[in-house]
């Protein structure tokens, strides 16, 4: 895993755009194939996408990009895939190739970003494990992960303020009829989609709330109860691979940029799990609480909580002895 390349060229400021490059040049990718004439593709390709690819690790400024080099490929390729391209058969079994390896590649920053204690990249990278598993960039109307929905649709279910995946499960069924316009085998699907979209209901506690100070730890304890009628894999058609969903549990403080703890979990029916963390000066602190998602857009929360810190009390002498 290239976690060395990942620790030089991560940033307390990466965002979508820099994890593409960093993932995209990562020694995985070395090997992938470029065909005869096909940097002409790859170059099409490029105009057309969103990011356009550098010149490369080392390149000097204002150098051409060498459309056939792997990396290039796979940056463009990952893009491609999020714009929900179509592209040629031989590309497609690239992507493939490409997809697999990039949701390793994304856990990895993860985990390189948690070790920096960086909480806007770490977020960062966890929407973008949403967003290559689902074909999409963050922008997209989170209704573009279900079957069967096409622009149009989007734009009809947005007019009539139908924004979210549980937006469409609210509606009464022949309001929903009427809106998507389905035949039965589409609606059959859309229906088993809904019904694999993860609704957790999450609470928590700081354990520790009243006797809070400095240089202590906060303790928080948090439960995760499934509401959602059926658990399975990942309901993911543009993803190569099977995918079992998993969630980050995080919490951060988005005014200093700083992640203070994480935990990863593959949640069944319920989970209990606790995160704690240093406190830090004295005083009132603000901090957010994220269950992230690495699958599905739209199925993330956060909570915001407020502690107050003491100052550590004075060690007397006497007391020791």
């Amino acid at each position: 895993m290239s976690t060395e390349l990942f620790s030089l060229s991560l940033t307390s400021k990466t965002k979508i755009r820099g994890l593409l490059e960093i993932i995209s040049s990562a020694a995985e990718y070395s090997d992938l194939c470029i065909r005869h004439r096909e940097e002409n593709i790859i170059k099409t390709l490029a105009a057309k996408v969103p990011h356009k690819p550098a010149a490369g690790a080392g390149a000097a400024p204002g150098a051409t990009v060498r459309y056939n080099d792997p990396h290039v490929k796979a940056h463009v390729l990952l893009q491609a895939h999020l714009s929900r391209m179509q592209l040629p058969a031989e590309l497609q079994a690239d992507t493939a190739i490409v997809l697999t390896k990039a949701i390793r590649l994304i856990q990895a920053c993860v985990d390189v970003v948690s070790s920096s204690g960086w909480l806007a990249p770490g977020v960062a990278a966890m929407e973008l494990a949403q967003m290559v598993t689902q074909a999409m960039w963050a922008k997209d109307s989170y209704l573009r992960q279900l079957p069967h929905f096409t622009q149009e649709m989007v734009q009809r279910c947005s007019e009539k303020g139908v924004e979210t995946v549980f937006d469409v499960m609210e509606l009464e069924d022949n309001a929903r009829a009427k809106l998507l316009q389905l035949s039965p085998t589409e609606m059959a699907d859309v229906a088993r989609f809904c019904n694999r979209y993860p609704n957790v209901e999450l609470t928590y506690e700081v354990k520790n709330e009243r006797r809070l100070r400095v240089g202590k730890p906060i303790v928080v304890e948090v439960s995760l109860e499934r509401e959602d009628e059926i658990i399975g894999p990942v309901i993911a058609p543009f993803f190569p691979q099977k995918r079992e969903e998993g969630w980050w549990v995080v919490i951060g403080e988005p005014k200093s940029n700083s992640l203070l703890s994480i935990k990863r979990v593959s949640l069944g029916r319920s989970a209990r799990l606790r995160l704690d963390f240093v406190s830090g000066a004295p005083g009132r602190h603000t901090y957010t609480l994220y269950f992230m998602s690495d699958s599905y857009l739209g199925a993330d929360q956060e909570y915001k909580f407020t502690v107050d810190v003491d100052d550590a009390p004075q060690t007397d002498s006497s007391d020791s002895e």
